[in-house]
């Protein structure tokens, strides 16, 4: 592999900033391929200023351009480093101070004026009742200063033992307080700095120093003592989780700036800073309110005082809000005669609605810091496929996955339906209650009586004994007591149950009856009229598991339109084990895909192509209009790149690999986040920056075995094993049972000669 020299595309500052928003990420923490021109040159007067420093001991060939835009929006100062090779790496240096006042507001659509954040006060003049539905929702009481109002736990000196650690629960002068252990195991007071939700449990909140805070695993069941609640519990009863645990409380997978935060107030932003490895994480709004979801809201109160409160504009862009969330089509759910399902009168035509729910309401990863509303999910964050053990082999629930994988199966989804046709938009319950509010779609007659669900009705109270949700929504209980509904609204398929492990509503009932039982019920009530279609979860089981006909089952869900887009891609992304003509063909098709989740799907199922051969596949997907796909094909292509490369592929993967270090940039907290780019850097053979970034993983986290390991098969491609066998032996001193380390010294002791 040879270093790729790479040659920036030529444009300035701020006319690269207006033709690629998406590459930027607004925080000085960005990156960008671009060429710099000549203070005062024609066409460009006074857009950029420069001096040059050095780069210091870090950077020795290099040196850094500090670039200060001086005009409009990007009005901040900019610090651009430049390896040897000319591709710009990284965008870093500017102060807190300087970036967080200058930080350029989203603009609503057809206005030159940004719109800021203004605060619910603002929005209750004109919208009362949605107010008060919000009030003491779920999204309203999602985090909130500790205080007599808000704490629900028992701090009256209550004690609480999990496996020899006794914690005590205690107020002093005003304040709420934990004695609990510490990071070294001793018992220390930690005060309570806010509430996090409310029901069906409280969690608690700890500063740390560097602004941090960190969730106590010690929480309040906030429900009633007659169901087994008003008690305090540990989210890990069954397991000890000690002082240096990849779980304990005080560690970075408790950590709240990152884990959870985003989804818990409005505007957040981490504000992390790598250099200090500290936090300045700042809201606007403590919880989840108005503007968490619509937006900014400042140009639309103009023009609500400008229009009068009466006003009617044609749609939320004209009224100065950054994103649309309401229906527009005048699509509605109408029943065709003798129909036992409404259908959806015209196809729907946006999902703004249900994408912006998903980003909190979905397993993913945020892609950058600086959320912009209005951009499609993902331009902002990366959702997670239906792998295992996320979820089952079908794509059953199994993990915490918030929702979105679950309804994007769904055929629900596939006709139509979103998050508030089910959900009052403000309050997020449920409009009605039970059955009658599945009846509102599905008619009484064909589904409400023991006809469909085969279970005679309680004979005191004449209702049945089982409800849609009991078998089309069957829960699984999260966090000790929090019971969630699979939003994937299957049809019960024992007789799946039996092919492949996979659970179902009837045995979740009937807990001492097994699949082949409740199979046979089904077979015996519905005869040759029930589901027996083939489902994709029986491809992707095959491809998890390598089961002969995996590859042509695999084949078969990826070139299936009418299967799930997400399931299709977990399909590709799983074809990648089985490399051949068959895998090829679905790439090539993937390519061409409307949906950008196959199009990520596709990404995957290239890896199992040779490098050689995966810019001719999939190269021009580094154009992708959708930030998550161009950021997976710079992944995935990296090796592929070579100096002979025509220019406007160059130019393609620069602008995508300059996308891909920012959206690591974004969680540059998390070590996993400078593995990536170790990785990518190695695909390029950029060793130097490859060690770089390893060396932070490891600062970061001491015990990181994937940090260690590819480190060490770093050193071993580089012929310097003496330091990997360094490497491991230190990771193992921190990590004593790791057998993924102890096998990579084994061979790296092989190697040595020291058999």
């Amino acid at each position: 592999m040879r270093v790729m020299s790479f040659v920036p595309r030529a444009l300035c500052l701020e006319h690269w900033m207006e033709a690629y928003p998406r590459a930027v990420v607004q925080r000085a923490e960005v990156l960008g391929t671009v060429v710099w021109p000549a203070k005062g040159e024609e066409g460009h007067e006074g857009c950029v200023a420069f001096t040059r420093i050095g780069l210091g001991p870090q950077h020795p060939a290099g040196e850094v351009d500090r670039l200060c835009a001086m005009q409009g929006r990007w009005r901040h100062t900019l610090c651009l480093a430049y390896t040897t090779s000319g591709m710009v790496l990284l965008l870093a240096g500017c102060s807190r101070e300087e970036s967080s006042s200058t930080i350029p507001p989203a603009a609503s659509p057809g206005s030159s004026v940004a719109s800021v954040f203004v605060g619910r006060d603002a929005c209750v003049v004109c919208h009362q009742a949605e107010h008060d539905a919000h009030a003491d929702s779920h999204h309203d009481l999602a985090m909130q200063p500790a205080n007599a109002e808000t704490v629900l736990g028992d701090f009256a000196d209550a004690s609480f033992e999990h496996f020899g650690v006794v914690s005590r629960f205690f107020t002093r002068d005003g304040g709420y307080f934990v004695e609990t252990d510490s990071p070294d195991g001793t018992i220390q007071e930690y005060r309570v700095e806010y509430t996090f939700g409310v029901d069906p449990l409280q969690q608690y909140l700890v500063a740390f120093p560097g602004g941090r805070l960190q969730v106590l695993p010690l929480c309040w069941d906030t429900r009633p003592e007659a169901l087994g609640g008003q008690r305090w519990f540990h989210l890990y009863p069954d397991d000890p989780v000690p002082a240096g645990d990849i779980l304990h409380w005080t560690g970075p997978n408790q950590n709240w700036n990152f884990m959870c935060a985003e989804c818990h107030s409005t505007d957040l932003h981490k504000n992390y800073d790598l250099a200090t490895e500290t936090f300045d994480t700042t809201w606007t709004e403590i919880d989840v309110s108005c503007e968490a979801c619509h937006g900014p809201g400042s140009v639309h109160v103009a023009w609500a005082e400008r229009e009068g409160q009466d006003a009617h504009a044609a749609d939320a862009l004209e009224a100065g809000l950054t994103v649309d969330l309401a229906d527009r089509d005048g699509g509605r759910w109408v029943f065709a005669p003798d129909a036992p399902t409404a259908h959806r009168s015209k196809a729907r035509q946006t999902h703004a609605e249900i994408e912006s729910c998903a980003r909190c309401h979905a397993r993913r990863t945020a892609l950058t810091d600086d959320y912009q509303h209005g951009l499609a999910l993902l331009d902002s964050h990366r959702v997670s496929l239906l792998t295992e053990p996320e979820y089952f082999a079908d794509g059953q629930v199994r993990e915490e996955n918030y929702v979105y994988g679950s309804f994007l199966q769904s055929s629900m989804y596939a006709a139509g339906v979103t998050c508030t046709d089910c959900h009052e938009p403000h309050s997020a319950r449920l409009w009605v209650e039970d059955d009658v509010l599945c009846f509102r779609c599905h008619s009484p007659r064909e589904f409400g009586g023991e006809s469909h669900s085969h279970h005679p009705a309680d004979e005191e109270t004449g209702r049945e004994m089982v409800s849609c949700v009991g078998c089309h929504m069957p829960v699984r209980t999260y966090m000790v007591v929090d019971d969630r509904h699979d939003h994937s609204f299957r049809v019960p398929r024992p007789d799946l149950s039996e092919k492949l492990g996979t659970p179902n509503a009837c045995t979740l009932c009937h807990a001492e009856e097994d699949a082949a039982w409740a199979a046979g019920h089904v077979a015996e009530w519905f005869g040759e009229d029930r589901r027996q279609e083939w489902r994709y979860g029986e491809a992707l089981h095959a491809g998890h598991w390598g089961q002969p006909g995996a590859a042509d089952a695999l084949a078969r869900l990826a070139h299936d339109p009418e299967q799930p887009a997400i399931a299709r891609a977990t399909g590709l992304a799983l074809f990648a084990r089985y490399p051949g003509a068959e895998l090829v063909k679905a790439v090539r098709a993937g390519v061409m895909d409307k949906d950008p989740v196959v199009r990520l799907g596709v990404l995957a199922a290239v890896e199992g192509v040779v490098p050689e051969d995966r810019l001719r596949l999939v190269g021009e997907l580094l154009g992708d209009p959708v930030l998550a796909v161009r950021v997976e094909a710079a992944r995935v292509l990296a090796i592929s790149v070579t100096e002979a490369l025509p220019s406007e592929v160059q130019q393609a993967f620069e602008m995508a690999a300059a996308d891909f270090v920012a959206t690591q940039l974004a969680n540059a907290e998390r070590p996993e986040s400078h593995i990536g780019l170790a990785a990518f850097y190695t695909d390029l053979a950029r060793f130097e920056d490859a060690e770089r970034e390893y060396r932070v993983a490891l600062e970061l986290d001491p015990a990181n075995i994937a940090a260690a390991v590819n480190f060490a098969d770093l050193r071993r491609e580089q012929g310097r094993d003496t330091e990997g066998e360094q490497i491991l032996r230190e990771v193992l001193r921190r990590s004593p049972r790791s057998a993924a380390a102890r096998h990579a010294l084994g061979l790296t002791l092989i190697r040595l000669g020291q058999r």
